[in-house]
């Protein structure tokens, strides 16, 4: 359904402020995907019914309501991305939305760049996913992660992982350009009992970038969204 190369893309902004969501309209029209505008929660949800939409851009203040309830809302009925455009910047702020299903959240004031890098993320991941392309080998760099032979190349050496370690850049790869909390990943990858544990996490992240980054000190591909969690990229966005 979903392909941003050949379909008309739409994409639906719910934002109560007139000037910003004709900011981000235009500048999403000029880059080629077609907009539409709600100013709340029951506007939006109008929309939504109509016709579908391949991304959703939200503002969590709304006249009628929170927008996370609106996330929770969608996400009972539909995976399509939602991507938080938020003047809350606390970081309990930003986990409360992820959790709730947001795919990736940007604090105002943020730049026309990063949201239409974002947008093209979100377009990309869910277009893999809605073909089917959770392809068996993805490589990203010089990475060649092959997931039928449980086997990692780097510069076309075999790079060791631990299972742990494995199973967590699966994980990552297979939610490409998403912003996962770190409790989403501690109970994915070591259970429910380990949600609080979150030096775990680093200290495996921290592995992932020696074995698999080109400079782990400045990562390209394993991402620390700060105080949230972490994003897995398979290129420059």
């Amino acid at each position: 359904m979903i392909d941003s190369h050949i379909e008309v893309v739409r994409i639906l902004v719910v934002e109560d402020q007139a000037d910003i969501a004709q900011f981000i309209q235009k500048a999403l029209q000029h880059a080629g995907w077609q907009v539409d505008v709600a100013h709340s929660i029951a506007q939006a949800q109008i929309e939504l019914r109509n016709q579908p939409v391949q991304m959703i851009l939200l503002d969590l203040g709304l006249p009628d309501g929170d927008g996370l309830d609106l996330i929770a809302n969608i996400r009972s009925w539909n995976q399509t991305p939602i991507v938080v455009l938020s003047a809350r910047d606390q970081e309990s702020d930003k986990i409360k939305a992820l959790d709730a299903g947001a795919d990736d959240y940007l604090t105002k004031p943020f730049s026309i760049n990063e949201l239409l890098a974002r947008v093209r993320t979100q377009l990309r991941r869910w277009a893999q996913i809605d073909k089917g392309e959770n392809a068996p080998v993805v490589q990203f760099g010089s990475v060649v992660l092959d997931r039928q032979q449980q086997r990692i190349t780097r510069d076309g050496v075999v790079v060791h992982l631990t299972q742990i370690e494995y199973q967590l850049l699966c994980h990552l790869v297979a939610h490409a350009g998403q912003v996962l909390t770190h409790q989403q990943l501690l109970k994915h990858i070591w259970g429910q009992s380990y949600a609080e544990n979150a030096h775990y996490l680093r200290i495996y992240m921290s592995h992932l970038r020696k074995k698999l980054e080109r400079n782990p000190t400045q990562p390209e591909h394993f991402l620390t969204e700060t105080g949230v969690g972490y994003r897995f990229v398979l290129g420059q966005e």
